[in-house]
This record gives C-alpha cells, sequence and structure tokens, in this order.
C-alpha cells in the first residue's frame, strides 16, 4: 500500500517560519515534521510514498531523494498549478493503481494508521475520513456520523449554533482509487469542499473512522510553538536523534560533539543538536536547540525553540521564543513570550523584543531598540524613532497606517489636551496618506488639529510664531529617496523639535503608554484660513522693493512642482521682477529631484538664465526651505559658495551684526565679515542650533552649508522663498552682477569627502581623533576641528548616517588635498584597530 504526502502549500498562515523552507521541512525538534510522518508510516508498514510538491518542491526533493536514506521509496509528482487537495492527488493517478493513504506532510500525530486502514477494508468504504475529538470544533470541519460510523452530514467551520458533534476531519484518509472518477482532470479540486460533498450526494460508501490519540494541525506559530510544549511536555513521543543521558528527572538529549560546561543547569527536557556549546551558566529549560549553535554564560531560554547556527550572548532572556537559523542575540537581549525572529537576522545589544513579535528574514535591530510592531519589510529597526527633529523611513512599509496612527496617539499624549497643532504637508499623496493615518492618533488623545493641508514649510514655521498652536508637524517626501517620507516636528515657535522633545515622544510610543479621551472629548479637525496672505503682509513688510522697482530684475525659478509656487510668483512681482517660473504646477506623484535629475535640472535652468538674459536663476528644494543659485553666466552656486555669495550680498547691503554659520563653513566668511565690522558665531551643524543661535537679536543672517537661510527679521526659520527675495533685493540694490560679487570674495582651497563607518565604532574612532589632537589647536563645538594656523581640518560624525565627514581648508590647493589624505588614512586606520 502506498501513501500520499501532501507537501505543497505555500506555508502562508505560519510565515515567517516558512521565509527559506517549504512548511513541511520546518524542524520539530531538529527534524523537519514531514520526517516524522514518514516514520509514523514506517512503523504501520506503509514504505512506498508519493510526495505531492508545489511550493520549493527542491528543498524536499534534496533532503530524501529517493528515500533510501530512510528505508522508503519516494515518488514525486510537482503540479504546473495550484490544483487544490483532491486535484493534486489526481496528478499522481498513475501512481495509485490500488487502495492508498493520504496523510498531511505538516502534521504530528501519533494516530494507530493500521487501525484506520483495517476498519476502511472491513467496511468496504470507497473513502474513510479519520476523525478526532477536539476542544475547539470551530477552526476545522466538524463530521457528522451515524451508528455504523458512515458520514451523514459535513459542516464546514460551523458556529456554536450549529455545533453539534466535536469530531473533526484531521486531513488523513484512506481512499479507493474508483475516487478518480469524480475529480476532473487539471482543475482546482479540494477533498472536503467538493469530492466528499459528491460522495455523500451519490450515497457512495464514505466513512468516518474517530481516533483518540494525539493530533496537532501545525498551521500557525502558536500551534508550532505548542506542538513543541507537548513535546517537552511527554504528551507525545516522538523519534528524536539526539542521544538520550541517564539522568534523573530530566530529559537531556545530546547531539554528537556537544560542549556543555555546566549540566545542573538545563532542567525539563533539553534537546542539544550536533556541535552546539553551552558555555558557564547559561541556563536552559524545556527548550531544543539546533545544530552548530553557541549559547554564552548567563543566557537563559525558558521555551524555546533554536534552529541552525544561531549565536546567542551572554545575559540574553527568551521565553517561548522561537529562533529561525542564522541569528545573532546581543548581550543582554530580551524576548518576550511568542516572538519569532526569522532566517540570518541580528539583534544588537541590550534591545527588547515585546510580546508575539514576529521578525522577518534578514533584519538589524539596533543595540538598545525597543521592537513593538512586527518588522516585515523594513531592513532595520532603529532604537530611536527621531533623526534630530524627523522621523523618516519607507512609505507604506516602515512608514505604515497603523504606525502612523500609533505615532500620532504618542505625540498627541506629550501635549496639553484641548491644545491646538497645525498640520501641513507637500504635494505627494503618500504625504497626504500617512498624515491623515497620523491625525487620527492626534484626536484620540483630545487634541485639536488646524489643517494646512498643501503648504511651503516656512508658512506653517511662520504661522507658528504667532499664539495658538502648541506645535506643529510637517509630511513630505524624502529629497534623496522618492520611497521615503520625513514627518517633521515643530515646538511652539516653530523651530524643530529638541532632543528631549523627540524622546518625550519615544517613551510614550514605545510603552505605549497613550491618553485616551472620553468619547465625548476627541479632538477636531479645522481649517485656517488667510495663512498665506498673513505670510504676504509680513513678507512684503521685510522686503525693500524700491530696488527691485528702479530696474527690471528678471529671475527664474525652478519650484520643484512644490506649493511654493503658487505663492512666491506673486511675492516677486509685487517687488518688481520679471518672473520666469519652470516646473511651477503642482505633481502628486513627482520624483523629482535625486542626485542625476537635479542635476540635469540645474543645467537646463543655467541655460534658460543665460538664454533669456536674466540677472539671476534659483532653484528651490521642494520643502521651500533651501536654494541653489545660478548667476547671470550659468555658473552653479551651492554649498560653500552660495553661503559665501549670501554673506557678501548681506554685508554689501549694509548689514550690521552677528552673521550664523556652522562649524564646517569656510573662513573666507570670517574675512569678509571683520572688514564690514561684523562678526562670525560658529554653531553646530544641526539645523537646530543655527536657528538658536540666530534667536539673538544681534544676528542678522544664519546659513547652513546646505542653502538654507534665515533672516531673523523676517523669521527665525529657513525660508527659501525669503532668500531668493532678499537675494535679488541685495543684487538689485547693488546693482553688480552676481558673478562679480563671486570673483571679489577671497576664496581659499575647500575640500570635502565622508567616510564609512558603523555607528558602534563612531564614538571609538572620535576618541582616536581627540586623543590625537592633544598637542594640536582643537576646537569641539561640533566634531574635532584642528587648526594649523590659517588652515585646518574638520572631522565631524554624520548625525543621522553610518558617516564620518571630513572638511579642509588651506590656502593652497596642494596642502588642502595633503591634509584630507592624512586624516582619511588615519580614520581608516583606527577603524582597522578598532575591528
Amino acid at each position: 500500500m502506498k501513501a500520499v504526502i501532501m507537501a505543497g502549500g505555500f506555508g502562508t498562515r505560519i510565515q515567517p517560519l516558512t521565509s527559506s523552507i517549504p512548511k513541511p521541512m520546518i524542524p520539530l525538534a531538529n527534524r523537519p515534521i514531514m520526517l516524522h510522518i514518514v516514520e509514523l508510516l514506517k512503523k504501520h508498514g506503509i514504505t512506498e510514498m508519493v510526495m505531492l510538491l508545489y511550493h520549493q518542491p527542491d528543498v524536499i526533493k534534496n533532503f530524501f531523494r529517493d528515500g533510501s536514506d530512510f528505508g522508503i521509496k519516494v515518488e514525486y509528482v510537482t503540479p504546473l498549478q495550484d490544483m487544490g487537495t483532491a486535484g493534486a492527488v489526481k496528478c499522481a493517478e498513475k501512481l495509485l493503481p490500488e487502495r492508498f493513504l493520504v496523510i498531511s506532510g505538516d502534521l504530528l500525530t501519533d494516530f494507530n494508521l493500521k487501525k484506520i486502514i483495517d476498519f476502511h477494508v472491513e467496511r468496504k468504504a470507497m473513502a474513510t475520513i479519520t476523525l478526532t475529538p477536539v476542544k475547539d470544533p470551530l477552526q476545522f470541519g466538524v463530521v457528522i456520523t451515524d451508528k455504523e460510523k458512515r458520514i451523514t452530514q459535513f459542516l464546514e467551520k460551523p458556529g456554536w449554533g450549529e455545533v453539534i458533534s466535536d469530531t473533526i476531519n484531521t486531513g488523513i484518509y484512506v481512499l479507493e482509487p474508483e475516487i478518480f472518477r469524480y475529480i476532473p482532470e487539471e482543475e482546482n479540486f479540494d477533498f472536503s469542499h467538493d469530492l466528499f460533498p459528491i460522495l455523500l450526494g451519490k450515497g457512495d460508501p464514505l466513512f468516518g473512522y474517530p481516533v483518540k490519540g494525539y493530533w496537532r494541525d501545525i498551521g500557525n506559530t502558536d500551534s508550532y510553538r505548542e506542538a513543541h510544549h507537548d513535546i517537552f511536555h511527554g504528551r507525545i513521543n516522538i523519534r528524536i536523534d539526539e542521544e538520550k543521558q541517564d539522568l534523573l528527572g530530566k530529559d537531556i538529549r545530546l547531539g554528537a560533539d556537544v560542549r556543555l560546561e555546566d549540566l545542573s543547569n538545563l532542567e525539563g527536557t533539553v534537546i542539544l543538536g550536533d556541535n552546539s556549546q553551552i558555555l558557564g551558566s547559561a541556563q536552559i529549560k524545556d527548550s531544543t536547540i539546533g545544530r552548530n549553535c553557541t549559547i554564552e554564560a548567563g543566557a537563559r531560554l525558558y521555551r524555546c525553540v533554536v534552529w541552525d547556527n544561531v549565536y546567542i550572548k551572554k545575559g540574553a532572556k527568551l521565553v517561548d521564543s522561537v529562533i529561525c537559523s542564522n541569528v545573532s542575540v546581543g548581550h543582554g537581549v530580551v524576548m518576550d513570550e511568542g516572538v519569532i525572529v526569522a532566517d540570518d537576522t541580528s539583534i544588537g545589544d541590550e534591545a527588547y523584543i515585546r510580546k508575539d513579535i514576529k521578525i522577518w528574514p534578514k533584519k538589524m535591530i539596533e543595540a538598545g531598540a525597543i521592537v513593538s510592531d512586527n518588522l516585515i519589510w523594513g531592513v532595520k529597526w532603529k532604537k530611536s524613532l527621531f533623526e534630530g527633529a524627523m522621523i523618516r523611513g519607507l512609505t507604506n512599509i516602515e512608514l505604515t497606517p497603523e504606525f502612523m496612527a500609533k505615532l500620532g496617539c504618542a505625540y498627541g499624549s506629550t501635549l496639553p489636551k484641548g491644545s491646538f497643532i497645525l498640520a501641513g504637508r507637500d504635494a505627494h499623496r503618500s504625504s497626504r496618506m500617512l498624515k491623515r493615518s497620523f491625525l487620527g492618533g492626534i484626536l484620540s488623545t483630545g487634541v485639536n488639529v488646524r489643517d494646512l493641508k498643501a503648504i511651503p514649510l516656512p508658512l506653517l514655521r511662520y504661522k507658528l510664531k504667532t499664539f495658538g498652536e502648541v506645535g506643529g508637524v510637517m509630511f513630505r517626501k524624502a529629497q534623496d529617496d522618492p520611497a521615503t517620507t520625513e514627518i517633521v516636528f515643530l515646538d511652539a515657535d516653530g523651530i524643530d523639535f529638541s532632543s528631549s522633545m523627540g524622546k518625550n515622544v519615544e517613551r510614550i510610543f514605545f510603552k505605549e503608554n497613550f491618553r485616551r479621551a472620553h468619547h465625548s472629548e476627541p479632538g477636531a479637525i479645522s481649517e485656517l484660513a488667510n495663512v498665506v496672505d498673513f505670510y504676504r503682509e509680513g513678507f512684503l513688510r521685510a522686503i525693500d522693493v524700491v530696488p527691485t522697482k528702479k530696474g527690471s530684475f528678471k529671475v527664474v525659478v525652478d519650484f520643484s512642482h512644490s506649493p511654493a509656487s503658487q505663492i512666491l510668483p506673486a511675492l516677486l512681482t509685487a517687488m518688481g521682477c520679471e518672473v520666469v517660473a519652470l516646473n511651477a504646477y503642482i505633481e502628486e506623484q513627482s520624483d523629482d529631484t535625486k542626485g542625476a535629475d537635479l542635476s540635469m535640472r540645474l543645467q537646463q535652468l543655467s541655460k534658460i538664465v543665460v538664454a533669456l538674459e536674466a540677472q539671476a536663476g534659483f532653484w528651490l528644494n521642494p520643502t521651500a526651505e533651501s536654494i541653489i543659485l545660478v548667476d547671470e553666466t550659468g555658473a552653479v552656486r551651492s554649498g560653500a559658495e552660495l553661503l559665501s555669495l549670501m554673506t557678501a550680498l548681506s554685508l554689501q547691503g549694509g548689514a550690521k551684526g552677528v552673521f550664523a554659520a556652522p562649524v564646517s563653513a569656510p573662513s573666507v566668511i570670517e574675512r569678509i565679515a571683520s572688514e564690514k565690522g561684523c562678526t562670525v558665531r560658529r554653531t553646530k551643524s544641526s539645523e537646530r542650533s543655527m536657528i538658536e543661535a540666530s534667536l539673538s537679536s544681534e544676528v542678522v543672517l544664519a546659513g547652513s552649508m546646505l542653502g538654507r537661510f534665515a533672516f531673523p527679521r523676517f523669521q527665525n526659520a529657513f525660508d527659501g522663498m525669503f532668500a531668493i527675495a532678499k537675494a535679488v533685493e541685495l543684487a538689485a540694490s547693488k546693482g553688480t552682477p552676481l558673478s562679480k560679487t563671486m570673483q571679489e570674495i577671497p576664496f581659499r582651497a575647500f575640500l570635502e569627502t565622508k567616510i564609512t563607518c558603523v555607528w558602534e565604532m563612531k564614538g571609538a574612532v572620535m576618541r582616536k581623533m581627540s586623543e590625537d589632537s592633544v598637542d594640536k589647536e582643537a576646537n569641539f563645538i561640533d566634531g574635532i576641528k584642528v587648526s594649523f594656523g590659517e588652515d585646518w581640518v574638520l572631522v565631524l560624525p554624520d548625525q543621522a548616517q553610518p558617516f564620518i565627514r571630513i572638511v579642509v581648508e588651506a590656502k593652497k590647493e596642494e596642502t588642502a588635498r595633503t591634509l584630507l589624505k592624512e586624516y582619511r588614512d588615519k580614520i581608516e586606520s583606527w577603524k582597522k584597530e578598532l575591528s
């Protein structure tokens, strides 16, 4: 007699355990589930088997081959498409000329199969369904039989009102080949839904045989863990390859070449696979450990299933969790009950993974992270949400609607009940979708929202300067990755969130300690009229329109499809400018300006400026915060050049006071400022640090190396629209071409680069840099800046990316290149030394 083993399912309900292997090959006590079925069949005299495959068939074929290694004979059938259970067996019809048994390859059972077959023969049945009683029959198909065990009725997943029996279909059948005449060729056809109702309707001999014993459908991760619990507590006896040790009160199984330093720390049933190491005082109770695993001293595992090639470091505490193959678990990691960690995942030190969390394959959990949601499609779970004042992630993958609602709850819980916030977004559809999800969470905490919809960020900041709101949030597409959304959080003054504000939101987010408003007190959403008019009035009051109205100043602006295109042209026209607007229509799904796209845009802008004989051209980024300038000759000015030019224009326009610039900015700024009796205040590179510096009444301009400028006498925020207007005003009042102003600036050689450096090594590298700078003239405003007379080098760890930046300035180009190479070589050597 042959047995047909059903082994073609996708295993969707048990993911992520089936991410790399088919469900029947998932290890159960260090042996594939399907191998336990093979052993059961052999035990009852069945050694010829037909394996029906579909999903990842080669994994099963490579394991069983022809079956000779297991004392059986195997034939394989792989349907070309999903045919259903009966349809798949129909594909093997030629191999089944006689009575045969069908059994699932992902069951765990100890049923006496011989008794089932004998019953089938005695009753001369065409089909016999093996039945068994269960406590909860609702998730299975209930089968009703008469006194002769003949089936009279099927109840497919009934409600409690329909339940008149607790005997269910176990998926084990004995069948005569005559059943094939009822199964159509090449058609999806199921035993329970299709074939058995036909046999019942035709009055063919269809019987149900009730069996007592152990039976479990390993259909999901909970059932998989519970199957192991049953093995640990002796509820089912299965073959275990590892050798049983002669110990009183314990069931310890050790594979070949196991290194076990302290046997007394093992309790209950513990299975240790070949070549695994249990070091020092590691405590393990009721767990199975696969092959080639290492568990360090001080680790504690209770009711865990660990697959092959897993490394668990000291102090880790794992409870009722499943760890798949090739996973590393860091020092002090805590996993609550029900955690599933799929293959090829790395979990950093002191991470905490909450109850029932599932982590899909090839993920990296940062040290200290608290994982409170399933990690499915993203690559990394960070220990902190915020990067500065911003949260960013892949749209609908890392930043999902569920995540956003939870984030809204966390943010709202930090704000006074009944207070108001401003909410804005760019024109992108993804920003709108995520903002709407976020606002639901905000409202649930009793906080009200004034929704500005699609609006440039500088306008949102400008409104926050007035009384009425306690904070604001802006959703926008990331410029460096169109698949990423950024969420910028602002305080009541329109300034970026401080680190303490971000940590407060994170603490509530991870602890899920949300404030819930009474059903009668949720927040409300309202719209705010006249925000643009309010901005326009302040804007034009802060600009001297006389110089531009006297002359004919032509300006070309590339708006990058942003909402600023609906605001700035009218303002420039009011100043007397002739405006040529490019990309001025709002585009909801634009994937501008990433890398080569921006370069091409700037080339186009340059050509248009020259062709139209315009005095200037500007590229305005989609959030209207930063600019790139093109002078009348078509030369593109950005970064250090643009900062120097804007400083020079302000000084020529008679500005008196302090100029705020990051520590990485060129020293030419000090030189030209001092000539006009002004000073430069160096700040950290973060935008919040620069804006905080601009709050001083002495500061007339705060400028970054990224084309962002704040003119405090208008607003203490980076505003690209105002920066364009101010540059036009200053250039028009001077009457000197921008290219000539650039030529008058005494630039020195200025170089910069960045070196990759993993987060864990940044601190150590900077310590080495500090030690190296002990005998040198150095300052520590932001990173470490070492001066060599008038030349200098800055080593600065990036705040948001795994890089270290090197910035060099020198009188001679050759000296600058030498310094850059010297410090690049130093950092690379320190990295090697520390790794």
